[in-house]
């Protein structure tokens, strides 16, 4: 596989585990550094591009189609957006620095659109809060034994 294969492949990845759809992106990447495939700052730079598009496309949901949050098919329940919401509220715009954790992140992501978080602030925080995630699998991948 090339590289530009491999660094594709993780961009979709993470993106799509971003977008409130299932995936592991930390998977994919360990896959692709134990594999050889790519160098390791550009993986951790193609991951941290694709998640970061992700958590934008939620955010522009929250932004522009919060209107239809009532719908089955909107991307997020009702119940997870409420409880993101009153963390959000708790905590402030700086919560988005843990948009990169499970089953929290990506709802945080919908609701800072939800409640007008600038644009800028937001891709900064969240910018931050993924690129950090992925640079410690790398920093715990390089320090791992080899078998």
């Amino acid at each position: 596989m090339s590289d530009l294969y491999a660094y594709g492949i993780l961009i979709v990845s993470a993106f799509l585990s971003a977008t409130l759809l299932p995936g592991s992106s930390e998977a994919v990447l360990v896959s692709l550094l134990a594999a050889g495939q790519g160098q390791p700052a550009f993986l951790v730079g193609a991951a941290s591009f694709g998640n970061v598009a992700g958590a934008v496309v939620n955010w522009l949901l929250g932004r522009f189609f919060s209107h239809y949050g009532d719908r089955a098919w909107f991307p997020i329940a009702s119940e997870s957006a409420a409880r993101a919401r009153l963390r959000f509220l708790r905590y402030g715009s700086w919560s988005l620095l843990l948009s990169w954790v499970p089953v929290i992140g990506d709802p945080l992501t919908l609701v800072a659109g939800l409640l007008r978080v600038g644009f800028w602030r937001f891709l900064l925080l969240v910018s931050a809060g993924k690129a950090l995630r992925y640079l410690v699998i790398l920093s715990a991948w390089q320090k791992w034994p080899a078998s």
